[in-house]
C-alpha cells in the first residue's frame, strides 16, 4: 500500500468528523459557528449597530442557516476589494412535513417531502433517524428555536420484497415520491397516537415539553459515520460531501491564513442551493450584497466605495465537481473527464449554469500553479442538462467576476457519496494560497 499522506489523512479526518456533527444546515452552521468563535471570531447580529475595527474577525448568521465570515484587512475594500469564497450549507434529503405522523397498515409512519435532487433509491434499506430544528412558543415576539439530533436508528423506508417486484433488477427502482416514502417510526398503538409519541420523542431531544413545541423542521440523516476507504485509503466515503466538504475546506483555508492582509476575506454558506437559491437565506437573497456594503461603509462612509471595492474582487464559487465514472464513461465528455485526487476541478458552461470566464478561469489554475496542486477542467456533454451553481446567481448580483469550481466525487446526491482524501487537502491548500497577502 502507498505510504499515508499526514497532513491529507488530518484534513480528512477533521472533515469527516464535521460532516458527522452536521446532519443538517442548522448544524453545520452551529459547528462552524462554534469552531470561528473558539478561533476569535466575533459574532454580528444583523439588526444590531456594526462597529468593525481594522483586522477584525467577524460572523454573522442568517435563519440559523447561512452564515457569512469577513476578516477586515488593512486598507478599505475600494482600495484592496474583498477575497471571497462561497458555498452552501444544504444537501438533498427527505424531509418531514408540517403535520407528518400517520398510521397504515399497523404500522406509525411519517409523511416526508423531498428535498432537492435526492438520489430516492439510496434512502431505502438504512439505518435513518431524525435532526433538524424544534420551534417552540415564547410569551411574546418569535418563537425560539433549538436544534436535536436524534442519534439512534428510529427510522426505515423498506423496499418492496423482490418476489412482489420481479422486475426491479431489469426495468430499476421506480420510486412514488408520496406513497413510497414515507418512512416507518414503528407499530401503531391506539393508546398513543403517533402524533403525540413523536411529540414526546421530539420534546425528550429538546428538553422541553410537548406543549412548548409550535413545529418541527426536521430531517431525515443515514446514522452510519462517515469513513475513510479504498484499497490504499484514497476514498472518502461519507453523507452531504456535496456541498459540506467545500464550507470545511473553506473555513480551514482562512484560520490557517496570515493573519495580516491589505484585503477583507469572506466566506459566504448558503441554504437553499439544492431548490434554486430563491430564499431569504439564499444565494439569492441580498444578504452578501448587504453585508458587503455594511464593510465598505465603516471606512468611509460612502456608497461608491462599495461598488469601487465589487470591482475589484473575486467571487470563488465552490461546490463539488462530477468524477468520470468508470461504468458510465459515456455519460462524460471525453476531453473533460475529472479523476478523483486529480486536483480541484474548473467549470464552465456556454449557457452560464457556470459563472466561470476566461480571465477567472486563469486566476484559479495560476492559484492552483502557485499551491503545488494539479488541476482540472469539466463541461458537460451538449447533448445532457447541466446543473448550476451559486455562482451564476452571485455573478449576476454582484457584477463580480467569478470562477466555478470544485473536488471531484461520485455518487452526488445518494444518501452516501463518494470523494478522493487528497483532494480536500488540494482544495484548502488552494484557498490557503488564496487567502495570502
Amino acid at each position: 500500500m502507498k505510504e499515508k499522506n499526514t497532513a491529507q489523512t488530518k484534513s480528512a479526518k477533521a472533515l469527516l468528523d464535521f460532516i458527522d456533527r452536521s446532519p443538517t444546515p442548522f448544524h453545520a452552521v452551529e459547528e462552524m459557528g462554534r469552531t470561528l468563535a473558539d478561533a476569535g471570531f466575533a459574532r454580528l447580529e444583523e439588526a444590531e449597530v456594526w462597529k468593525l475595527k481594522k483586522n477584525g474577525k467577524y460572523f454573522v448568521v442568517r435563519n440559523d442557516s447561512s452564515m457569512i465570515v469577513f476578516s477586515v484587512g488593512r486598507q478599505a475594500p475600494a482600495s484592496a476589494g474583498f477575497k471571497i469564497a462561497g458555498a452552501h450549507t444544504d444537501s438533498p434529503n427527505l424531509r418531514l412535513k408540517p403535520k407528518p405522523a400517520f398510521d397504515k397498515c399497523g404500522y406509525r409512519q411519517l409523511g416526508v417531502e423531498v428535498y432537492g435532487g435526492a438520489l430516492l433509491g439510496t434512502w431505502t434499506d438504512r439505518d435513518l433517524s431524525l435532526a433538524g430544528r424544534v420551534i417552540l412558543r415564547t410569551k411574546q415576539g418569535l418563537p425560539r428555536s433549538r436544534l436535536i439530533k436524534i442519534d439512534r436508528t428510529i427510522l426505515r423506508i423498506p423496499q418492496l420484497a423482490i418476489h412482489l417486484n420481479r422486475d426491479v433488477n431489469d426495468k430499476g427502482l421506480v420510486l412514488n415520491k408520496q406513497t413510497h416514502l414515507p418512512p416507518i417510526l414503528g407499530l401503531a398503538d391506539a393508546k398513543l397516537p403517533t402524533e403525540q409519541a413523536l411529540a414526546s420523542l421530539v420534546a425528550g431531544e429538546a428538553k422541553c415539553k410537548a406543549s412548548e413545541i409550535l413545529g418541527l423542521e426536521l430531517s431525515l440523516f443515514d446514522l452510519q459515520k462517515s469513513a475513510v476507504g479504498g484499497l490504499d485509503r484514497e476514498f472518502l466515503f461519507a453523507p452531504r460531501l456535496d456541498n459540506l466538504a467545500s464550507c470545511h475546506a473553506a473555513v480551514s483555508a482562512l484560520l490557517s491564513a496570515e493573519k495580516l492582509d491589505a484585503a477583507t476575506r469572506v466566506l459566504a454558506f448558503y441554504d437553499n442551493e439544492e431548490v434554486g437559491s430563491e430564499s431569504a437565506q439564499g444565494a439569492g437573497s441580498p444578504f452578501l450584497k448587504d453585508t458587503l456594503e455594511r464593510i465598505s461603509l465603516a471606512f468611509d462612509g460612502s456608497r461608491e466605495s462599495f461598488m469601487r471595492a465589487s470591482a475589484r474582487s473575486i467571487f470563488l464559487s465552490l461546490d463539488m465537481a462530477h468524477a468520470v465514472h468508470p461504468n458510465y464513461a459515456e455519460r462524460h465528455e471525453q476531453n473533460h473527464q475529472p479523476a478523483i485526487n486529480g486536483g480541484p476541478v474548473i467549470k464552465t458552461h456556454s449557457g452560464q449554469r457556470y459563472a466561470t470566464e476566461g480571465m477567472s478561469a486563469g486566476f484559479f489554475e495560476q492559484l492552483c500553479e502557485r499551491a503545488e496542486v494539479p488541476v482540472q477542467k469539466f463541461v458537460m456533454r451538449s447533448d445532457l442538462q447541466c446543473g448550476s451553481t451559486i455562482g451564476p446567481i452571485t455573478a449576476a448580483e454582484l457584477g463580480m467576476r467569478t470562477a466555478d469550481a470544485g473536488s471531484p466525487m461520485l455518487s452526488m446526491h445518494s444518501v452516501r457519496e463518494m470523494a478522493g482524501v487528497s483532494d480536500h487537502d488540494y482544495m484548502i491548500r488552494v484557498l490557503r494560497e488564496y487567502f495570502k497577502p
